[in-house]
């Protein structure tokens, strides 16, 4: 018989005393297992096992209203949860004035909506020799745009790759 999920309830609970709660929050005491559940039953409620342990704290509670409520609010916290997602502009080290202009409106756009930004250059063939060129196109993007990205990760070399991933300055 596979496990139940959730806490223990009424003849579930298999400990002869407990640690009773009303529904109203009174603490009423240690009594034995079978008065809880009597009183439960008579409020047309279920007794259940708060926090299991020597004497376990069993609360009478309606327990399907209270899942309900628990599923609602995680829903609830997790529709106002904001995802941050990592963008990724690919350079060259020779890129010309405008394309690097329209990258870097790309660039903004994505950090204004709040996702990080991974910025890559890729070299080719004889570019390899000159490593240079892309720490100084980094630098160039990190001075320009100092007061809207903050870096979260310095200009590292990978293989035939160099990357630098800016967040928005003001994100926490």
């Amino acid at each position: 018989m596979p496990a139940k999920e959730g806490p223990r309830m009424n003849e579930d609970i298999e400990s002869a005393d407990v640690r009773l709660i009303m529904d109203d929050g009174n603490n009423i005491g240690v009594v034995s297992v079978e008065i809880a559940a009597g009183l439960a039953d008579e409020a047309g409620l279920d007794l259940v096992e708060v926090s299991p342990g020597q004497t376990p704290v069993c609360k009478i509670m309606d327990y399907g209203r209270a899942k309900f409520e628990a599923q609602k609010k995680a829903a609830k916290a997790r529709k106002k949860q904001k995802t941050v997602d990592i963008k990724e502009l690919k350079l060259r080290p020779g890129i010309e004035e405008h394309d690097y202009q329209v990258k870097m409106r790309n660039m903004v756009r994505f950090i204004e909506a709040g996702d990080k930004v991974k910025l890559t250059i890729r070299f080719r063939g004889r570019e390899m020799a000159h490593p240079e060129n892309g720490m100084k196109l980094l630098n160039r993007v990190r001075d320009e745009y100092t007061e809207l990205v903050k870096v979260e990760l310095n200009p590292k070399m990978e293989g035939r790759m160099m990357t630098m991933i800016v967040a928005p300055a003001n994100a926490k």
